[in-house]
């Protein structure tokens, strides 16, 4: 696989897991309150797909969205410091884990909603376009989406407008705890075609087999040819949410899990480059995310007197309660 720095992409996989491991300790630790949705084990995904991107390209990204905002450049510190509810997060501690966004780096949210991404992405780029802006957009989807109406309105919309919409469906094999076969019927990328989308499958676990997949595609979507839909097959080696850390939730075997582990992305990245370059990048990533825990636990929590602010573009300030 060639086209981009394989130092860049081990790099990308290797912050977002451990920033994950991270953010778990400090779950457990009590820092961060109501628990996370852990990417361990489909990095290579979003370290493949942004780094096929531009930096003004927009992203969309899931419930499950910290390596989406991580691989789209967003500072992994103020990103720690959000998943704290700190005041020096990237949403000022007010989107937390599953909503957190980054305007500056293109990244439009992380999303509770299933599906959502797809119906924002694709009008935020179409608006963009409409205004004379050459970019593209990728909205970030798990496979229980794809059951999703507002995201097989999106297909129809991007479809029809010719809007360069990719569609990155991310099949862990589950949603939540339900397996594919038992939810989706037919194939996953015949959802898509059946609205005239290109649709592709590749290895998620490989980042650089998603780079090129994914280079392939945008060169595609910029020179007009439309949106266009990955499957990139993947498994998730943690939990669904960190509350199976103490809730044992039985619907995958420890041979299964063990089976998924086999293709560790970060241990795929990590075999293209020497020995030398590993412990680099790996001595790096370490410092960096150092940093960003004893930033995010030094910051200060926001004043409960602001809860209301921001709610309303206008600067509208919201009426407080009242008998």
């Amino acid at each position: 696989m060639t086209g981009v720095d394989p130092v860049r992409l081990y790099r990308t996989v290797r912050l977002i897991r451990r920033f994950e491991e991270r953010a778990i300790e400090l779950v457990r630790s009590g820092h961060i309150v109501g628990g996370i949705h852990p990417y361990i084990g489909q990095e290579g995904i979003a370290a493949g797909v942004c780094a096929a991107l531009r930096p003004d390209d927009v992203v969309a990204g899931t419930h499950r969205g910290h390596g989406h905002v991580l691989a789209k450049g967003a500072d992994p510190a103020r990103m720690m410091a959000e998943l704290c509810g700190r005041v020096t997060g990237l949403n000022r501690g007010r989107g937390g884990s599953m909503h957190a966004a980054d305007f500056a780096v293109g990244v439009l949210g992380a999303n509770a909603i299933v599906g959502a991404g797809g119906a924002i992405v694709t009008g935020a780029v179409w608006a963009r376009r409409r205004r004379g802006e050459d970019l593209v957009g990728v909205s970030f989807l798990g496979d229980g989406a794809v059951n999703e109406g507002m995201l097989l309105e999106a297909f129809n919309l991007a479809a029809l407008w010719r809007v360069p919409v990719l569609f990155v469906c991310e099949n862990n094999g589950y949603a939540t705890t339900m397996p594919v076969a038992d939810s989706v019927a037919g194939s996953i990328p015949a959802r898509a075609e059946a609205f005239g989308i290109r649709a592709s499958v590749v290895d998620g676990q490989d980042p650089a087999a998603v780079h090129a997949t994914t280079a392939a595609a945008l060169a595609r979507m910029r020179a007009g040819g439309g949106p266009e839909f990955l499957e990139a097959r993947t498994y998730r080696f943690d939990a669904h949410h960190t509350f199976e850390h103490t809730v044992r939730l039985d619907y995958r075997s420890a041979e299964e899990v063990e089976r998924g582990r086999s293709r560790d992305p970060v241990r795929i990245a990590g075999s293209r480059l020497s020995a030398t370059d590993r412990a680099n990048v790996d001595a790096d990533v370490e410092a960096v995310l150092d940093a960003a825990v004893a930033e995010a636990l030094a910051a200060p929590e926001p004043d409960p007197a602001t809860a209301l602010e921001h709610l309303y573009a206008s600067g509208l300030t919201a009426r407080t309660g009242g008998g």
